[in-house]
């Protein structure tokens, strides 16, 4: 079992970014002290009102702080980007990392990030699928001629490629049958979402072992599950110390065009949204909600989300240091 820490590099408009990224470089060294073997980071363009900072400078940077950890976007917006600038910068921070890099896929949902790459945001299927094709192929060819719906490459070899002779796993993330189902044909691995119900987890979990099984290919390596986790004090009322936090970041999602976070209803069934959704209590509480997940989901990697904009860092850095409770 392995436990990854989901580092949010966002903060509101008003924050100061030095104090942020002081945060995030002390979060990364206390979840290596706490036993978290890998780090993750979200991947948006232009989220004012909400600030943060680009995720693979970012990434670079931790490779330096906390060496020999996993690390990858979560996930990475795919559709928008030009494959080649992907495959490359991916091989660069597997190099930065020791070999430790995982380029995980997702479509995005907000248009305005399709926009403003000249990209339309119907085309983000289509676009993900091509790309990954060619990203594999960069990866393991010297030379890769390819015509496609949207990519054209003619006799190109990337300046730098992978640690690994097969190139980085790539997960592919997916919230609804369809795009699960997706992930099972293409990716080495399936990324949950943060936003689904504890029983959603469990009925795709479902629909991706089916379509691995329908399409012939064995399971898969590894299972990733995403889930928004705060560990309180003993005793205490763990909610009441993040509600705040977690209720910005996701009326944030809301107003961003994310559907699967109730909309006009979020703030008056919070609690209840947070009960069927999040991980949120004191050591021991936690370490049960979690078990109930891995139980549920096969997950052998869990990856825990535990700061949002607003949140006391000192807060933060207490939730990670109480996380040993369930990694040792």
């Amino acid at each position: 079992m392995q436990y990854g820490l989901y580092l949010n590099p966002q903060f509101p408009n008003d924050g100061d970014p030095q104090r942020a990224l002081d945060g995030l470089l002390a979060q990364a060294r206390a979840a290596k002290g706490a036993g978290f073997s890998s780090l993750w980071l979200p991947h948006h363009f232009a989220t004012n009102p909400v600030r943060m900072f680009d995720t693979h400078t970012l990434m670079a940077r931790l490779t330096a702080e906390v060496p020999d950890t996993t690390i990858g976007p979560a996930v990475l917006l795919l559709p928008v980007q030009n494959p080649v600038f992907v495959a490359e910068q991916a091989a660069t921070l597997d190099w930065l990392s020791g070999g430790n890099y995982v380029l995980t896929a997702g479509l995005g949902y907000r248009p305005e990030e399709f926009a403003i790459h000249g990209a339309h945001i119907s085309e983000r299927v289509g676009r993900m699928v091509e790309s990954i094709e060619v990203i594999r192929r960069l990866w393991t060819e010297e030379r890769v001629t390819h015509h496609g719906k949207y990519y054209h490459l003619d006799d190109v070899g990337l300046s730098m490629r992978p640690v690994r002779p097969e190139g980085c796993p790539i997960w592919v993330g997916g919230s609804v049958p369809a795009s699960v189902r997706r992930a099972a044909r293409i990716g080495d691995a399936w990324i949950t979402s943060f936003s689904q119900t504890f029983d959603e987890l469990a009925s795709l979990k479902r629909d991706y072992d089916a379509a691995r099984t329908e399409a012939g290919l064995p399971a898969p390596a590894t299972r990733p599950v995403c889930r928004e986790c705060f560990i309180g004090p003993d005793g205490a009322d763990a909610l009441e110390i993040c509600r705040a936090a977690l209720l910005y970041k996701y009326k944030a999602y809301a107003s961003w065009g994310n559907k699967n976070v109730g909309g006009d209803t979020l703030e008056a069934n919070f609690d209840a949204f947070v009960d069927s959704h999040f991980i949120v209590g004191d050591r021991a509480k936690v370490k049960d909600q979690v078990a109930r997940v891995v139980e549920s989901t096969g997950g052998d990697h869990v990856i825990l989300r535990m700061h949002w904009p607003g949140l006391d860092p000192a807060q933060t850095l207490k939730s990670i240091e109480r996380a040993q409770a369930i990694t040792a």
